[in-house]
């Protein structure tokens, strides 16, 4: 029978593991148990159907259900079997209650009678949010790849295009890149199919998502993004499109034109690529992230842009996030923010501007916090790029 957790995995998931293990004692909580597809990747390197269990001495014990075939786990139906094979019950479990609907709540609750409940969704997220070197370096090879397609844009894009007709162009690139096409987001309200275009007026439109960018989208069943718009002269073109070849995502934004575009856009752009250039400098492990925004934010005002930034008829809270395993992890670059950098942190900043009428202009990179500023991962040219 195959291993469970891959070969090349096994010390990676292990470290994983221990560093759980040290979160749970320090928050005087026995045993977790982890339901979701990102926790269970996480935690054996695979989804599949079940549940991990890890206790704070750095055990982990996988129940599964789906796929068969596989060696060192204990197959269940149903989550009621846990309790039964473990033998005990333990005095606090924490369960990633963000993540959990109430059913399944109710469900584990009485499969775990005696065990006091607490919620573990801000511990996997902080336990995610530092990187190990294994998942820098796949996100490493990610931006590689992410640039490549990206370079090819100008490529498939002709006269009379619509924003849709050159969004399926370029999420064509991406999966011959090797994009697997999977846009993993936090939140149930959070939905995207592998990217947002957006060209012209439709940049301005609101969209009741929590991206940094919205568009009136095809249909309201998923108001966001390219809307059909035929992109024309004088028409930015804003290009936000998934990085995620295994696993791990890259962010990145790159912007193109048709036409000539007025001095307020291209100052604009100007701007945001010197608002990166300037995070990723005070960027440190130690800096709180608030206060990169607050440099954004100040950049842009002194710029005399502030009405355009983060939006225009309606306007995002943050600056940047955390990405990984998931598009919108932590720490988050906002206003309020409590989240300090640490080494090993991956952020998406995209300092963003809206003109109305021409489109959204900017960049967005993804950087690797270090101990002396932030790395770039997505070395793709930051100018606007000519479609014709």
């Amino acid at each position: 029978m195959d291993s469970f957790i891959p070969k090349h995995l096994q010390d990676e998931v292990k470290a994983r593991v221990s560093r759980l293990a040290l979160l749970l004692n320090n928050a005087g909580v026995e045993a977790m148990l982890v339901c979701d597809n990102v926790g269970l990747y996480y935690l054996s390197g695979r989804v599949f159907a079940g549940y991990i269990l890890v206790g704070q001495d750095a055990s982990a014990r996988y129940f599964v259900r789906r796929p068969v075939g596989f060696s060192g786990v204990d197959y269940i139906r149903k989550p009621e079997q846990i309790a039964e094979i473990v033998g005990t019950v333990p005095s606090t479990l924490a369960l990633q209650l963000d993540t959990l609907s109430v059913a399944d709540y109710n469900r584990l609750s009485k499969a775990f009678a005696g065990a006091s409940i607490v919620d573990a969704s801000g511990m996997m997220r902080q336990l995610r949010s530092v990187k190990s070197q294994y998942e820098i370096e796949l996100m490493r090879a990610c931006g590689v790849k992410h640039v490549e397609a990206y370079s090819h844009i100008p490529e498939v894009y002709h006269p009379g295009m619509t924003d849709v007709d050159l969004q399926i162009e370029i999420e064509r690139l991406l999966r011959k890149h090797g994009c697997l096409g999977l846009f993993r987001v936090h939140g149930q309200s959070m939905e995207l199919f592998m990217a947002n275009i957006l060209c012209g007026a439709n940049a301005d439109n609101a969209s009741p998502y929590d991206f940094a960018m919205g568009g009136a989208g095809q249909d309201l069943s998923l108001p966001v993004g390219a809307d059909g718009t035929t992109i024309a002269s004088g028409n930015a073109v804003m290009v936000d499109a998934c990085g995620n070849f295994n696993g791990y995502m890259t962010d990145m934004t790159r912007t193109y034109a048709v036409g000539e575009l007025p001095e307020l856009a291209l100052r604009a752009h100007r701007v945001s690529i010197e608002i990166n250039r300037r995070i990723a400098q005070e960027g440190k492990a130690g800096v709180e992230a608030k206060r990169l925004y607050e440099i954004s934010l100040e950049m842009a005002q002194q710029a005399g842009l502030d009405d355009y930034f983060m939006g225009h008829r309606q306007k995002a809270g943050f600056v940047g996030h955390g990405v990984g395993i998931e598009i919108n992890e932590a720490p988050v670059l906002a206003p309020r923010s409590r989240d300090v950098l640490a080494v090993g942190n991956v952020i998406a900043v995209e300092p963003k501007f809206v003109i109305p009428g021409v489109g959204a202009v900017g960049i967005e990179n993804t950087y690797v916090v270090t101990e002396s500023g932030m790395e770039c991962i997505t070395l793709a040219p930051e100018a606007i790029t000519p479609l014709d």
